[in-house]
């Protein structure tokens, strides 16, 4: 995750090809997706702004690195097929960002204007459309159990967004939901990102289960701070909007746990906080439902289990050969839950 991490000095070698490998990645990308007609070709050269963390791209190379661990020259051992799975999974978590902008009604995304606030719904889907179409295609150019994979994830993916819509303004959803919730629509990709790059390095097929088993609790965990983020985080430092999830009637974490552990008066109020930010989400009424959060623990009982879900991403890793990829997984692990952006 560019820009976000304490780097060990004895990881910085490690880091540094990592970077080179991630530019490989988007070279490979951009090839990827582009068009001979200009308009579209403008919309291509847009969506390269919502890159951010880069974080399937990372975990891809370091799982292979880490399942190549004897590998001396990092450089060498990132082969173009890792490149290109990495390319893939940041394709399909593109399309993502460009149909839940159109979903959420978003304006804004890493500080600049979104498509669908730029050039409306019908392309921004569109646009989305085609990334995962270019997905594909590149897909069928490693090989099928790798398109396979992908298409699977993606399912799952699409599955996960699904049955949020389906409880979109539910506010009696329960936790075991939640998590069916995040485990698809954001832990699958990473999980098969994490796998891929194994597979790509040659690893066995337990090693490769250890470190989808990694990706798919990290990625529970990264959605659970994404969450409280939009919660607590600032506009300014997100370079989005934030309480867009209240605003669209999406229960997360801290909102469930406080409903099913308040008094019946406090979850009144809190129900009627949420139908006045449904229709404006005003300072007070932020600041009123955090309070009402903090009350009950909900923050704090979000956060441990965040907590909970990295220790546990970081066990998997004890099926892994000690390396300098081994301990940057750990290092990046470690930070899902402590970041502020």
């Amino acid at each position: 995750m560019r820009g976000s991490l304490e780097i060990p000095e004895n990881l910085l070698p490690l880091q540094a090809a990592l970077t080179r490998g991630i530019e490989r990645v988007q070279a490979c990308f951009d090839a990827h997706l582009d068009s001979d007609l200009p308009p579209v070709a403008r919309l291509c050269r847009h969506v390269e702004r919502y890159r951010g963390k880069m974080l399937r791209p990372s975990l891809t190379l370091l799982c292979g690195l880490a399942a190549d661990a004897r590998a001396a020259d990092f450089d060498a051992a990132i082969t173009n097929q890792q490149v290109s799975v990495a390319a893939v999974c940041e394709m399909v978590h593109m399309a993502t960002l460009v149909h839940d902008d159109v979903l959420d009604e978003s304006d804004t995304r890493r500080s600049g204007q979104t498509v669908n606030r730029l050039h409306g719904n019908e392309t921004a889907v569109m646009l989305g459309d085609l990334l995962i179409a270019s997905a594909f295609r590149l897909c069928a150019s490693i090989d099928a159990p790798t398109a396979l994979a992908v298409g699977r994830a993606s399912v799952e993916l699409c599955e996960g967004e699904l049955l949020q819509l389906h409880h979109r303004d539910s506010w009696s959803i329960d936790e075991p939901t939640y998590f069916e919730i995040i485990n698809r629509k954001t832990a699958a990709l990473i999980a098969v990102a994490c796998e891929l790059g194994a597979i790509h390095a040659g690893a066995s097929p337990p090693l490769a289960s250890s470190l989808a088993a990694f990706g798919r609790r990290l990625g529970v965990a990264f959605q659970i701070q994404d969450d409280l983020l939009d919660l607590m985080g600032e506009r300014s430092m997100l370079g989005k909007p934030v309480h867009k999830d209240l605003e669209k009637g999406k229960p997360t974490l801290p909102v469930i746990h406080h409903l099913a552990t308040a008094s019946p008066r406090d979850r009144s109020r809190m129900l009627d906080l949420l139908d006045h930010a449904a229709i404006e989400m005003t300072p007070d009424v932020a600041d009123r439902i955090a309070v009402a959060l903090d009350s009950t623990g909900s923050i704090e009982h979000a956060r441990r289990r965040a907590g909970t879900l990295v220790s546990q991403a970081v066990a998997e890793l004890d099926h892994v050969a000690d390396s300098p990829a081994r301990a940057l997984l750990r290092v990046m692990a470690d930070t899902v839950v402590a970041r502020s952006r």
